[in-house]
């Protein structure tokens, strides 16, 4: 296990609560759980948009059995886990239902994570936090989002909520979703951006490379778009402490921030609309660590570190800023390794990424802040770590 001074903290790890695979095995058009046969055997698949290669992907108790996880982080020495429904969430329901959903799923992502062991060595901590849902569909009213806001705040294991980038049918950036962000900023809950649909299908052309080019470009292109306009139209200027958590390391919008930054300033409609740079806005955010190589993650840290140079009215570059806003996770259940094995790749990957970082390597309290500490933070535990 992680050095009892230092935990090991997961914030990218998902969950199909049992309600929630009953209600994608009852439908019969994507997402769906589906039976999937080769003519020799018979397992479930999860099909989460029309089109996806190889009818989707297998699927066991490894996505809703909570004893699964709890091995899974025990095999990996990972302390804490911040648990999320995994995409697509409740985008496929009509109003009425998403509502109703919602609040069941949440009330069992409570339960999931409040019956959940101690966390070891950490006995003021449980093992399992969780994420919870929105009804973030078309046609829903916001009073009704509001609700299930206040609703959260009153689950002690719900620490934030997950979000895609639709909004509720327009993007981040509808001005409809205004008062959501206010309710989510006064309620001091982390939000936890992440991709679905990624990007037209047709651009990855017709060969047969199964998931990849979807995984691996579509999602993170989707959130590069979803946040650049997020930044565009203000909302972090309007509330400037929200907490919002970018899977994917944020995508590409660390190396694009600068060219970002260029055009905005050669564009009249938009020159002078943002108080600052829009370099300036990725030190307000965070960043999951799943990035799988340390010479990406130590541009997003330096990324970072820059950002309150661009602030206006000028500011300084600080170092030790970038490794406070990177966060350890690891997309349990997705990704396991194609033959049994004790540790899955994908997870010793990231660990070893965040331990070679230029300038994380040779800093205990860097990797300390990444594998857990600055999560606890984000969410508001780090008091009771050692309770």
């Amino acid at each position: 296990m992680a050095n009892i001074r230092h935990p090991v903290v997961d914030v990218h790890t998902h969950v199909y609560l049992p309600q929630y695979a009953a209600e994608l095995r009852a439908r019969t058009s994507a997402p769906r759980i589906l039976n999937w046969t080769n003519g020799v055997k018979t397992e479930e698949r999860l099909l989460i948009l029309d089109g996806e290669p190889s009818s989707g992907r297998p699927i066991g108790p490894q996505y809703w059995d909570r004893d699964e996880k709890l091995e899974f982080m025990r095999r990996h020495g990972i302390n804490i886990s911040f648990v999320s429904s995994a995409n697509p969430w409740l985008d496929f329901l009509p109003a009425d239902r998403a509502q109703t959903l919602a609040r069941e799923l949440n009330d069992n992502l409570e339960e999931y994570c409040a019956t959940s062991p101690p966390a070891e060595g950490f006995s003021g901590l449980k093992t399992l936090y969780g994420f919870g849902l929105l009804p973030l569909v078309p046609d829903v009213e916001v009073s009704t989002i509001i609700q299930t806001i206040d609703h959260l705040k009153s689950l002690p294991h719900i620490r934030g909520v997950i979000m895609g980038t639709k909004g509720i049918g327009k993007g981040l950036d509808d001005k409809a979703l205004e008062p959501v962000w206010d309710a989510i900023q006064a309620a001091k809950l982390v939000v936890f951006i992440h991709p679905h649909y990624g990007v037209d299908s047709k651009a990855f052309g017709d060969n047969e490379n199964g998931h990849v080019l979807p995984l691996a470009l579509g999602f993170p292109f989707e959130t590069t778009i979803a946040i650049a306009r997020l930044i565009l139209s203000g909302v972090l200027d309007r509330f400037p402490d929200l907490r919002l958590l970018l899977a994917h390391s944020g995508g590409a919008l660390p190396q694009l921030s600068s060219r970002l930054a260029s055009c905005i300033q050669h564009d009249p409609i938009v020159a002078n609309r943002l108080k600052h740079d829009a370099r300036y806005y990725l030190g307000q955010l965070y960043f999951d660590a799943v990035a799988y190589g340390s010479e990406e993650l130590t541009f997003v840290s330096r990324t970072i570190s820059r950002a309150s140079t661009f602030q206006n009215g000028g500011g300084t570059v600080d170092t030790q800023v970038g490794s406070t806003r990177l966060l350890f996770g690891t997309d349990h259940p997705f990704f396991p390794p194609l033959e049994a094995s004790q540790k899955w790749p994908s997870v010793e990957n990231n660990l070893a990424a965040i331990r070679d970082m230029a300038g994380v390597d040779s800093e205990a309290k860097h990797q300390a802040n990444i594998l857990g500490l600055n999560a606890l933070r984000l969410f508001d535990l780090h008091d009771q770590l050692y309770a």
